[in-house]
């Protein structure tokens, strides 16, 4: 992939018998990042896993890029002269590296991982041959629990997220969420697809189903790869037994407008090619309302902008109706 170069070469690629690779995928959290190798780090030496870990940096201006040269030689660092997007960051990575592991962790840079944690996510993917993904447990700063696996979406959630349902049935199945127990129990259980934030794949898996749908630049690529593996015959997994700091939002936060088009872009690619016709006209149409409606009310003119795009994406294909 252009625009991108290779940097730690003599010292990064650790192994070329690793069975794991870890890619983190790097935008403007330089501290996030340090903070994320530099726990990594700690719990390869200490699980005594052989692992590459290779970290895609966006065209970072907060010398991100600069950090792992200086302060992580052990790490393989491609910093690309331009914004790839989430997706396609990873893909640069998961590319090269699919022939030659068996288990590939996508790694967000603002999570904090503990040693245990990769020794257990490995040995959980040994003994379940047909486990495609597995998401740990992850927690906030404060040790509280984030809702890190969830049931595909349909119409109910679009109308949570579009604020068209009631918030005290926010945290139940209808909103695609499940029971806490999910997190709290010992055993692991199968989901329907975790939060990307740290996410291991099986590289037979990703062989049989291909790479990260590039058409998402960011958000909803986990939820297709799940539910194109879920179609392929492979399992997802939430494995309570890890529980990683995720801090959460570090790199989207930085622009709101920009990442709510994203987001709801990314949802109508989604829905076109994995729900009904039906599902995804009626999904359109409470879309359009919300986001005509806030066009109507005088957005200033980042948000505008925002809300057209999101109407052009979720626009109706054609005149047959549902």
């Amino acid at each position: 992939m252009s625009g991108a170069h290779v940097e730690n070469d003599r010292n990064a690629v650790l192994s070329s018998t690793a069975s794991l690779a870890v890619i983190i995928v790097s935008w403007n959290v330089r501290e996030h990042l340090d903070r994320c190798l530099r726990s990594l780090r700690v719990t390869l030496e200490e699980d005594g896993v052989d692992a590459q870990v290779w970290v895609i940096d966006n065209a970072s201006t907060d010398g991100s890029a600069d950090l792992v040269r200086e302060h992580h030689p052990w790490v393989h660092l491609e910093a690309s002269e331009r914004n790839l997007g989430y997706v396609r960051g990873n893909n640069l990575a998961l590319d090269r590296l699919l022939g030659a592991v068996q288990y590939l962790w996508l790694l967000n840079p603002d999570t904090i991982v503990n040693p245990g944690d990769v020794r257990a996510l490995v040995a959980f993917m040994d003994e379940h041959p047909r486990a495609g993904l597995a998401g740990p447990v992850l927690l906030n700063v404060d040790g509280s629990l984030q809702e890190c696996a969830f049931r595909f979406p349909g119409l109910s959630q679009a109308l949570f997220a579009l604020g068209q349902m009631p918030n005290r049935l926010y945290h139940t199945a209808l909103n695609g969420r499940y029971p806490t127990e999910r997190y709290t129990q010992s055993e692991p259980s199968r989901i329907d697809h975790p939060l990307g934030a740290a996410m291991i794949a099986r590289a037979d898996a990703v062989r049989a189903v291909g790479l990260l749908d590039e058409r998402f630049f960011m958000y909803c690529e986990e939820i297709d790869w799940a539910w194109r593996m879920r179609k392929a015959g492979w399992e997802s997994w939430i494995v309570p037994a890890v529980r990683i700091t995720h801090v959460g939002g570090a790199s989207t936060q930085q622009a709101r407008p920009e990442t709510t088009a994203h987001l709801w872009e990314s949802r109508a690619r989604l829905y076109r090619k994995h729900r009904s016709r039906l599902t995804c006209w009626l999904t359109g149409l409470a879309v359009r309302r919300v986001f005509s409606r806030r066009l109507q009310h005088g957005e200033e003119p980042a948000w505008a902008a925002a809300s057209t795009r999101v109407l052009r994406a979720w626009e109706v294909p054609d005149r047959g109706g549902p």
